[in-house]
C-alpha cells in the first residue's frame, strides 16, 4: 500500500498545475452569490450534508467543479450550477473560497479515540492507510497534489464522501487512490475518522 501511495503521490503531483492559481477573489465573491444557498456566503454550509467550501484550496476546488462540468463526478444540482461558468470562473471562485476562514467543529468524544487512530495510523490488519499520510496531521491537506483540506469539514458530508467512494458511486479520485483505500473501511471506521475530522484543527 506504501509503493502504491507514493506512485500516486507522484503522478498527481504532475497534473495538479492544471488547477494552479490565477483567481480573483473579488470577483469570485461576486459570482458566489448564487452559491450562498448551499454555501453561505463565507462558504462555512450550514446544512452538514452540503461542504464547507472556506479555507478549501483553490486548486481543489476548481478540480471538483470541472469535475462536475464535465460528468466526472456526479451530481445534479451542481452539474447544473457548474454548466454556465468558463474556466475563469472556476479559477475566481476556487481564489475567494480559499481566502475565507475555515469554522472549525467537534468530533463525538465516544469516536474520537477510534476516528483518530484510523486518521493517523490506518488500519494495518485490513490495509488501510493513515488518513494523514495525504493530508496532513492537522488535516491541511496538500494543494499540489490536490489533497483536499479536511480539518473542520462536517462529519455527515465526509463520511457519505467516504461512503460514495467505497460503493464506487464517487470515481473522480486519480488512480482510485479513495476507492482504493475506502474498500476495507468498516463503516464505524468511517462515521469515526468523519467525526475526528470535524474536531480537528
Amino acid at each position: 500500500m506504501k509503493n502504491y501511495l507514493i506512485v500516486v503521490c507522484l503522478l498527481t503531483l504532475t497534473s495538479a498545475n492544471t488547477y494552479a492559481a490565477g483567481g480573483d477573489p473579488a470577483n469570485g465573491k461576486v459570482l458566489s452569490q448564487t452559491c450562498v444557498m448551499c454555501h453561505s456566503v463565507d462558504g462555512n454550509s450550514v446544512n452538514p450534508v452540503w461542504p464547507k467550501l472556506a479555507g478549501q484550496h483553490a486548486s481543489y476546488i476548481v478540480k471538483q467543479l470541472n469535475d462536475f462540468k464535465k460528468g466526472n463526478r456526479v451530481n445534479a444540482q451542481m452539474t447544473a450550477m457548474v454548466a454556465p461558468l468558463s474556466d475563469q470562473d472556476m479559477l475566481d471562485l476556487g481564489a475567494y473560497f480559499s481566502s475565507q476562514k475555515t469554522t472549525l467543529g467537534a468530533a463525538k468524544p465516544e469516536l474520537i479515540e477510534t476516528g483518530e487512530l484510523i486518521y493517523r495510523a490506518g488500519d494495518y490488519t485490513t490495509g488501510v492507510p493513515a488518513c494523514m499520510a495525504c493530508h496532513g496531521p492537522n488535516g491541511a491537506g496538500n494543494p499540489t497534489a490536490l489533497y483536499p483540506a479536511l480539518r473542520g469539514q462536517h462529519a455527515e458530508y465526509t463520511a457519505m464522501q467516504l461512503k460514495m467512494f467505497k460503493a464506487e458511486e464517487r470515481s473522480n479520485d486519480p488512480n482510485n487512490m479513495m476507492r482504493t483505500i475506502t474498500g476495507p473501511m468498516t463503516n464505524l471506521q468511517i462515521e469515526a475518522v468523519s467525526q475526528y475530522i470535524q474536531g480537528l484543527h
